[in-house]
């Protein structure tokens, strides 16, 4: 049996997520108004759509190190407060994303607070998920 490869220290073990949805243009709201971005939404077939955050087509992700992902509406995806908690960038200062979460529709959680790589805080979106944010500062 051959040994498993390890990770190299460039590739992130994450390279995609899925933020489920019910209502793909107020989620898509809520996400480019606190983190400052602009989002596409196309058809995924009839009863799909995916809005995808900001990346570089021409960048492959697994030897990048940059993480994207969509917001998809399904009726597979279910919007919910538990389970795996993804955390977005909120670069360059956590509180500046943190100040807008409220105003977008959104609720923050936990507040910002100070671990070793930097700050952290958790919000619950307009679709009622749980979202960490982190930044440096």
């Amino acid at each position: 049996m051959q040994k498993p490869t390890k990770i190299d220290a460039h590739t992130n073990v994450i390279t995609w997520f899925e933020i489920p949805v019910t209502d793909t243009s107020r989620a898509k709201k809520f996400y480019e108004t606190i983190l400052d971005i602009d989002m596409r939404t196309v058809q995924a077939g009839d009863d799909e759509e995916l809005t995808f955050f900001p990346s570089d087509p021409d960048v492959i992700q697994a030897t990048s190190g940059r993480v994207t992902g969509v917001l998809t509406k399904s009726p597979q995806a279910k919007p919910g407060a538990e389970g795996v908690l993804v955390y977005l960038n909120a670069y360059p200062e956590i509180q500046a994303v943190l100040n807008k979460v409220v105003p977008a529709g959104g609720e923050i959680i936990t507040p910002k607070h100070l671990i070793k790589a930097g700050y952290i805080a958790v919000i619950r979106d307009t679709e009622g998920n749980r979202i960490g944010l982190h930044a440096e500062e």
